[in-house]
């Protein structure tokens, strides 16, 4: 099967769609299909053979987040081009409805069409407005997967129809298989907690889990912070006294290994984001990894941590209540062994194997006596 995928945010910066995206092309050409994957880009960018770059993307604030998009008459024209080249047999596009690539293809598209919807937000005035324009090329989608329940109700609200949920996938071999860092291990008197997200993006929660950190030492006096993303190291401490910041350590940008390894060698990987995720990949790799999970109780998380069962959850923005699960877990060896074999457990649906033949089952579905894209 040729399939073609758009991913709308920049190749080359960190996020869950491009993970996403490229962990499925993965995926499907090793199932023996043709991927070509259309993204922004610089022409100059280091890219895999099957990515073909569309131009610069322009930083835009989206979801609470900063989004790195491509649009315009020359993004429609190499679109248009990429869909008339590829001869595809269906089209997947990630967030249609974001102003990039992904509504170029939409309006470019005239075969089979499948949609993947990961963002998960109130309804807004700004979509309501824009649904007159985003309807005609919504309409070309022959197939809706939403990444969660909560990406699906997303979708219901502000577009109408509705969608298949399909998770989104990890390698849960990559990363029950990764080496142990030595020096990224705790011990009983000393143990690690890990985070790993863009530091200067406030929703990641990492201001959070910086004010219940005193409180964590008070219990392990020993205890260190691994920080692993982009942003400013000082300014993420600025506020914690300064006899403390020694025990944070921050990694920068980590490659898929290190991230790995990092997860595999805390005593509790903590997620205190603040709101605007539609699922949590990181957490299931943290529970393929076999790190015990501490989560702020957001809807999406609450869901991929089944209720609080493969992880413990704490109250939102609520450093008090993070402090305490983070020292009751510490203190509790026996209940992170449980949440690790649960975890172990848990995470089998999300692997690719699995999505992988779920999403497939969607492309079979709308291409059966349909033309190519």
């Amino acid at each position: 099967m040729r399939i073609g995928v758009v991913c709308p945010y920049s190749w080359d910066v960190p996020g869950g769609v491009q993970y996403h995206v490229r962990d499925l092309a993965a995926n499907l050409i090793a199932r023996g299909h043709e991927v070509s994957v259309l993204a922004p880009a610089d022409d100059d960018t280091p890219l895999p053979d099957y990515v073909v770059p569309a131009g610069r993307a322009v930083p835009v604030r989206y979801n609470g987040s900063v989004a790195r998009l491509n649009f315009g008459f020359l993004s429609a024209a190499r679109v248009r081009r990429w869909i008339h080249d590829g001869h595809f047999d269906v089209l997947h596009i990630h967030e249609p409805a974001t102003p990039s690539l992904s509504l170029l293809a939409c309006w470019a598209a005239s075969g089979p069409v499948v949609a993947t919807f990961h963002t998960s937000n109130a309804r807004s005035r700004a979509m309501i407005a824009a649904y007159p324009i985003l309807q005609p090329a919504l309409e070309k989608i022959s197939a809706r997967i939403a990444v969660s329940e909560y990406a699906r109700r997303t979708l219901v609200e502000h577009l109408g129809g509705d969608a298949v949920v399909i998770p989104n996938g990890v390698d849960v071999g990559f990363f029950a298989d990764a080496p142990v860092e030595p020096a990224w291990q705790g011990t009983p008197e000393a143990p690690t907690i890990g985070f790993i997200g863009r530091i200067d993006e406030s929703r990641k929660g990492l201001p959070t889990l910086i004010e219940a950190f005193p409180r964590i030492v008070e219990a392990f006096p020993g205890v260190r912070l691994l920080v692993a993303g982009r942003g400013d190291a000082e300014e993420a401490v600025a506020d914690l006294p300064e006899a403390l910041r020694g025990q944070v350590t921050f990694l920068g940008m980590v490659g898929d290994l290190d991230k790995a390894r990092l997860l595999r060698s805390v005593d509790v990987y903590v997620a205190p984001n603040t709101g605007g995720e539609s699922f949590g990949i990181i957490l299931v790799e943290a529970m393929s990894a076999a790190a015990p999970v501490l989560a702020s109780d957001l809807d999406a998380f609450r869901q991929v941590l089944d209720g609080g069962r493969a992880g413990e959850l704490f109250a939102v923005e609520d450093a008090e209540a993070l402090a305490a699960s983070a020292v009751a877990l510490l203190r509790d060896p026996a209940r992170r062994e449980e949440l690790r074999e649960v975890g172990r457990k848990h995470v089998r649906r999300y692997d690719w194997e699995t999505v992988g033949t779920d999403i497939l089952g969607v492309y079979e579905t709308v291409t059966a006596g349909a033309p190519a894209a």
